[in-house]
């Protein structure tokens, strides 16, 4: 067996209406909508890559929160935004105007990221790729390269 590659990712979420938005309206992600009614309230969302790569299923209101700290389970997410800097210079212009606060910025040798979150606490790392793949294929060393600060 061989993975080829993340296919999708699913979030719970508290507020499907709430997460919707910010997923599609705020990140401008593209909601694929259907016809046929779901089991449960769900909302899916596509690059156009495949069919489909996120979807959010709500859980509602009571649901547990995600313990901070160091726990087991996902610690983020990356979304590519962009080519270069120019890229994450207007992503960085956009989450501002939308007033969501970017938690960190960070130089990875090979990704310059930016770090936000949804609405219900998931870290979601926006990045550009910095490095050629060719460059970190023949020194994948570089992957864990020490992080910096990134400035824009």
């Amino acid at each position: 067996m061989r993975i080829h590659e993340l296919g999708h990712l699913v979030l719970y979420v508290r507020d499907l209406e709430r997460s919707r938005r910010f997923y599609r309206d705020v990140l401008g992600w593209n909601e694929i909508r259907g016809e046929v009614p779901l089991p449960v309230p769900a909302a899916a969302f596509s690059s156009g890559r495949t069919h489909h790569e996120l979807l959010l299923i709500e859980v509602g209101p009571a649901a547990a929160p995600m313990p901070p700290g160091h726990r087991v389970g996902l610690y983020h997410f990356g979304l590519k935004v962009g080519d270069n800097d120019d890229d994450l210079r207007e992503v960085v212009r956009h989450l501002t105007e939308h007033g969501v606060q970017i938690q960190g910025a960070s130089d990875h040798t090979i990704t310059h990221s930016l770090y936000i979150a949804d609405p219900d606490g998931h870290e979601i790392e926006l990045y550009v790729d910095v490095m050629a793949t060719e460059e970190w294929l023949a020194d994948p060393s570089v992957v864990f390269a020490p992080i910096r600060h990134l400035r824009l």
